[in-house]
C-alpha cells in the first residue's frame, strides 16, 4: 500500500531529506506534497488525500503546533496521523503534543530507521513488510 505523504516544514532542504530518507527506508509512498508552513499544509490537506503528515514544530506563519490542533478540529481530518519531527525534544514538549494527538514524535537528526519505524507504527503495517 503506497501512502500519499505531506511534509511540512519551513526548510526545503530538511523536506529533501525527509523524502530521500522515506526512499531509503523503503517506506512505499504515491504522491509527495511539500509545505513550508502550517497554513500552506492546512491548505493542501483540503485539497489532496493524504494519508500521513510529516510536520516540524517552529515555522513561520503558522507552526506544527497550531497546524495539528486545525487538524484535530476539522472532522474531516481529525484521525490524520501526524508525525512531528524536531529538534525540540524536552520531555515536556512531547507529551503535549502527544496530548493533542501527535502519532509518532522523531528528534531530528534522524535515521531510515527512525523514520521507518516512525511510519511503520503509526500506519498499523508492522509485520507486513
Amino acid at each position: 500500500m503506497a501512502f500519499n505523504i505531506l511534509i511540512v516544514d519551513d526548510s526545503s532542504i530538511v523536506r529533501s531529506v525527509i523524502i530521500k530518507t522515506l526512499t531509503l527506508a523503503k517506506i512505499p509512498f504515491g504522491e509527495i506534497y511539500q509545505a513550508e508552513n502550517g497554513a500552506v499544509a492546512l491548505e493542501i490537506i483540503d485539497k489532496e488525500w493524504i494519508d500521513l503528515v510529516f510536520a516540524d514544530i517552529n515555522m513561520p506563519v503558522m507552526g506544527g503546533i497550531e497546524m495539528l490542533e486545525k487538524i484535530r478540529e476539522n472532522p474531516e481530518s481529525k484521525s490524520l496521523p501526524v508525525i512531528i519531527v524536531s529538534t525540540e525534544g524536552s520531555t515536556t514538549r512531547i507529551e503535549q503534543l502527544k496530548a493533542k494527538g501527535v502519532s509518532a514524535y522523531i528528534r531530528k537528526p534522524f535515521t531510515p530507521e527512525d523514520l521507518r519505524d516512525a511510519v511503520l507504527t503509526t500506519m498499523g503495517e508492522i509485520g507486513n513488510e
